[in-house]
């Protein structure tokens, strides 16, 4: 198996109907994973070989090791 060592960070949903969408790394960026939140559920991601970007829709906090972030929607 193979070890995954990439940033984490976390989605907190302020309102349901959040989505949080994967991207591909490569030459073309292309989505590989979506998830929809309801208010108040928590979702840890991680960047990996295959993913180099995360891609959040509605309101939610997200907590990086770089700081947080409020979306404004």
């Amino acid at each position: 198996m193979e070890q995954q060592t990439g940033d984490y960070i976390v989605i907190k949903a302020k309102d349901s109907g959040v989505t949080v969408i994967g991207l591909t790394r490569g030459q073309d960026t292309r989505f590989h994973h979506t998830e929809k939140l309801d208010k108040n559920e928590v979702l840890i991601c991680q960047f990996t070989d295959h993913t180099s970007a995360i891609k959040i829709r509605g309101k939610a906090h997200v907590i990086t090791r770089y700081g947080e972030v409020h979306t404004d929607q």
